[in-house]
């Protein structure tokens, strides 16, 4: 021992090497409890069973993890209510929409899953499938169109239903629906939209590509300029450990007026384990009497689904289809926006006709000019044509 009565370096290294010892035995015994409790009780042989009794605190520990697996195991399972019992909760889902006065609604990921953009907890979702030890297949968002939950939410804001959307997503697709920005806060971000916020108010340009492309956590420059200032562009996203400072499209002032006023919430698609962090949006802390109705839409198990008024087990989709037929509403379709003649450049050719891809096809080409036939379109034609001008 030595002096002041603190161990000495031999003998902390002495107790490191018999702690290690100790919890790699521990192991070692949970994993041969583990085994044996596989086996029906018939099937144990007396010196097992004589284990058993003897390591009582390892089999009790064993028991909790396995319960605590499974939990999480039922938990991530999806639920379907039968049709029947589905179309009894959406009447009285849309009774409550009729008689709300300030009726908001929180969406997440889920609303987005039938435009192929995956969400995070469901079966094949981002967080689940990287738990797993899988790899998460690459999806272009920019093709993603809105879906029919989408467009019902802005059918339900266009006819005074709803009051405000408080979206955890950051796809756009809320935007491309017709929903007003002034009805919607993008909690998240936008990855369709940049700021400059070296201009006052800060200027925003809205593309019709992913911003987001060289931009990560705590760097959000997107390599782009402001065509006003020259200074840089940002994105508008808020990651995991951040705190969202931009005023749109997050518009948390909008948000939080409308959680104070409301008295009906619904919420689509989001596992609540995010919103429940944003005290002045999660309105469940309140007294029972001040709370307002909570409606939770999701195949999955939610923490808040024991204070929810109605838990309606079914994907977003089906239950607005059922809701706005409920409530005698007519869902638009989605009309994508015409796109060209959009851009303030032109193409360097108009695209080929089918007479001229045909005649080019029947005559050789040189090596020298394969690049007239780059895609068989404009950008190819183009290139051929300025490198006859450069030989001239």
């Amino acid at each position: 021992m030595a002096a002041g009565g603190s161990l000495s370096r031999t003998e902390r290294k002495a107790a490191a090497r018999a702690e290690i010892l100790h919890q790699e035995q521990q192991r070692d015994r949970c994993r041969q409890v583990a085994r044996i409790l596989k086996k029906p009780a018939a099937e144990r042989s007396p010196e097992e069973s004589l284990l058993l009794a003897e390591w009582e605190d390892i089999v009790r520990e064993v028991e909790r993890r396995r319960r605590k697996r499974e939990g999480v195991r039922r938990r991530q399972e999806e639920v379907c209510d039968e049709p029947e019992e589905l179309k009894r909760k959406v009447i009285v889902l849309a009774a409550a929409v009729r008689s709300a006065k300030h009726l908001i609604i929180y969406t997440g990921a889920g609303i987005s899953t039938a435009a192929s953009i995956p969400d995070y907890r469901g079966p094949n979702g981002v967080w689940t499938l990287l738990q797993k030890g899988r790899n998460i297949r690459a999806t272009d968002l920019s093709e993603a169109e809105p879906t029919l939950t989408h467009m019902s939410i802005a059918c339900l804001h266009k006819h005074n239903l709803v009051q405000h959307v408080v979206s955890q997503n950051c796809d756009g697709l809320h935007l491309r629906s017709g929903l007003p920005r002034a009805a919607i806060s993008e909690l998240h971000g936008n990855m369709y939209i940049e700021v400059c916020t070296s201009c006052t108010p800060n200027r925003e340009y809205v593309r019709v590509f992913d911003v987001t492309e060289r931009t990560a956590l705590h760097r959000h420059h997107t390599g782009r300029k402001c065509h006003k200032c020259g200074a840089q562009l940002r994105d508008t996203i808020v990651h995991f450990g951040e705190k969202g400072t931009l005023r749109e499209p997050l518009n948390w002032e909008a948000a939080t007026e409308a959680a104070s006023k409301a008295d009906v919430i619904l919420c689509l698609g989001s596992s609540l384990k995010v919103l429940k962090k944003y005290p002045r949006l999660w309105c469940m802390s309140k007294p029972p009497s001040r709370r307002p109705k909570l409606y939770i839409v999701n195949l999955q198990w939610t923490p808040k689904d024991d204070l929810a008024v109605l838990k309606l087990h079914g994907k977003c989709d089906d239950v607005m289809r059922l809701l706005l037929e409920e409530l005698g509403l007519e869902i638009p379709c989605y009309d994508s926006p015409d796109e060209e003649g959009s851009y303030s450049r032109r193409p360097l050719a108009p695209p080929w006709s089918l007479e001229e891809m045909q005649m080019q096809e029947q005559q050789p080409e040189p090596a020298s000019q394969l690049s007239r036939s780059l895609s068989g379109g404009w950008f190819g034609r183009g290139c051929a044509k300025g490198s006859k001008r450069r030989k001239k």
